[in-house]
């Protein structure tokens, strides 16, 4: 894994990109800086960029919110989410798993999310006794977003009764501005580990890749992976064949010794070690996605 300051030493060796967006493009709250001109400066160059997120929702709710933050439609060339893939893997039906599924679902998640079923042929129920399976698509407000356990009886109730679950966000925490926050599966991974069936929907599984590939139309040879996670972007890119580069500014920064705030880069050496404890070998890291 070798260090870049930026994504112009890198680009004459890829013409297209795969960006990861919370941890990457933005916080959640604002595109991290310098994030604008880079996306300019790929477009300008010709490159082809396709934006993949683990966002449980689909790609229509997440564009107006990127065009709000000022990353608008000129900038990419395409958005895929797990949220849209999980819609339509439901709606489809092709892949064994999601045809053994009956309709009767809960939906473990806020009302914001809604659109990943909306307009399927789903009767939403909220007893697990009355259900065939659970949709998770990550801890509501109301109810926190820091912690499991408001969510635990719920989880256990559908455990008792053995019903699978789709995790629509493999992500187990996000970082919003500067709080970190559990997403969906931080419970698919407590239901995980309760001997439940779990279908994982997103990075780093390869569903999500195969129609992001599609849309980016590059070689994979030619395609670059960004991320900010280890255990999604970087291996998601290892599954699917394509090259990585771990975003170290990102859900890690705090490990690697790197702050935002302070101005300071995450340690080189530190992040070498820790992709390799965890098995990966991105071809190349920077520290925020910029140019």
């Amino acid at each position: 894994m070798k260090w870049h300051d930026g994504l112009s030493t890198l680009n004459d060796d890829y013409d297209g990109y795969i960006l990861d967006l919370w941890g990457v493009v933005h916080n959640g709250v604002q595109p991290y800086p310098g994030v604008l001109e880079c996306l300019q400066r790929l477009r300008e160059a010709g490159r082809r960029v396709v934006l993949l997120s683990n966002a449980p929702r689909r790609t229509a709710t997440v564009e107006p919110n990127l065009r709000r933050m000022g990353v608008s439609a000129d900038l990419y060339d395409a958005i895929m989410t797990s949220g849209e893939c999980t819609h339509r893997m439901l709606a489809s039906r092709d892949d064994p798993w999601f045809a053994a599924l009956g309709r009767r679902m809960i939906h473990l998640g806020p009302e914001k999310d809604v659109d990943v079923y909306a307009g399927l042929d789903l009767d939403v129920v909220t007893d697990p006794a009355h259900a065939d399976f659970v949709l998770n698509t990550g801890p509501d407000a109301e109810l926190g977003e820091e912690d499991i356990a408001p969510y635990l009886p719920l989880l256990e109730r559908c455990a008792v009764h053995g019903l699978p679950m789709i995790c629509a966000n493999p992500d187990q925490q996000v970082i919003r501005g500067t709080q970190r926050l559990i997403c969906a599966g931080a419970m698919a991974g407590w239901y995980a580990e309760h001997g439940r069936d779990v279908r994982w929907i997103g990075k780093p599984y390869p569903e999500v890749y195969g129609v992001a590939l599609s849309l980016l139309d590059v070689p994979r040879d030619r395609v670059l992976a960004l991320g900010d996670a280890l255990a999604t972007d970087m291996r998601g890119a290892a599954t699917v064949g394509i090259d990585g580069c771990w975003v170290l500014g990102g859900i890690h920064q705090e490990m690697l010794g790197g702050s935002w705030a302070q101005g300071r880069n995450p340690d080189y050496d530190l992040a070498v070690e820790e992709a390799t404890a965890a098995g990966l070998a991105p071809v190349a890291c920077v520290p925020s996605l910029r140019w």
